[in-house]
């Protein structure tokens, strides 16, 4: 077959497939000036590293910290190629959100509130993250029967709408549909939102910012209201457990893949 219908089968970037083929990593022969695939070579066991490999813990650190630096400096073209390669090298969709991306977020976070990452460049490294959670969005879309679906929220007041977006897809990938509202939703559209969502199994509140208690918890009164039994659950860099129990929350979650499995636990519970 050809290089871009390998790509599409695949379910990566044509130039993705391009890199495999560069690197060694898919085997391929040029006919006529065009690559060729064969079909049993991209049922391979990692598609990407042929002996099933993912990077090593080693080498993720050293593509975080060169990330960092990408994303202060506003370098989309070199961030994306950090990402790119780390997949090509085997890492799933879900670890360049979760072990590049996130991680190398809190790091700009950490200097800016160290003094060593200025304002506009923390804004800067926020707006090239932005894109390439939109670049790497399509990856994680799964075909078949959804689990159920989940709506996501911003705290009202919170206006960061990364650790939204990021949940969004690592839940995709987990196989339930979303509904992403984004940053800052105010409780009615929340509800409305709620109310109007197919399968729904549970709503989902991010809250970034501290002191947003009062916000949150009027957050959850009116999904509670619009979706009725309907478990309503928190995350985020500012709750903890404790929070989560006072505020009343049915459950918390420090991060995506954490929300991924307390999602499975419920839907266990319910059968």
């Amino acid at each position: 077959m050809s290089l871009r219908e390998a790509a599409e089968i695949l379910g990566v970037h044509y130039m993705t497939a391009y890199r495999h083929v560069r690197t060694g990593r898919l085997p391929a022969v040029q006919v006529n000036g065009e690559w060729r695939i064969r079909r049993v070579d991209l049922d391979r066991p990692a598609r990407g590293a042929p002996d099933g490999s993912a990077p090593s813990r080693r080498a993720l650190g050293a593509t975080r910290r060169r990330l960092v630096g990408r994303l202060v400096a506003g370098d989309e073209a070199g961030a994306w190629a950090l990402i790119e390669d780390a997949l090509v090298g085997g890492l799933e969709p879900v670890g360049a959100h979760l072990e590049l991306l996130a991680p190398a977020m809190h790091a700009v976070g950490d200097g800016w509130a160290a003094g060593t990452v200025s304002v506009d460049e923390e804004h800067r490294a926020a707006a090239v993250a932005h894109r390439l959670i939109g670049r790497l969005g399509p990856r994680f879309v799964r075909p078949g029967r959804k689990r159920g679906t989940v709506v996501l929220a911003g705290a009202p007041g919170d206006p960061h709408s990364l650790p939204v977006a990021m949940a969004a897809d690592v839940l995709r990938a987990a196989h339930y549909a979303v509904v992403d509202l984004g940053a800052a939703v105010p409780p009615a559209d929340l509800a409305r939102a709620a109310s109007g969502a197919d399968s729904l199994i549970a709503v989902g509140i991010c809250v970034s910012v501290a002191g947003k208690e009062r916000a949150v918890a009027a957050s959850m009164k009116a999904a509670r209201k619009a979706a009725p039994g309907v478990p309503v659950l928190l995350g985020g860099a500012a709750v903890d457990a404790d929070v989560a129990r006072r505020l009343g929350a049915d459950g918390s979650a420090a991060d995506a893949a954490n929300l991924v499995a307390l999602l499975d636990g419920l839907r266990r519970a319910r059968k």
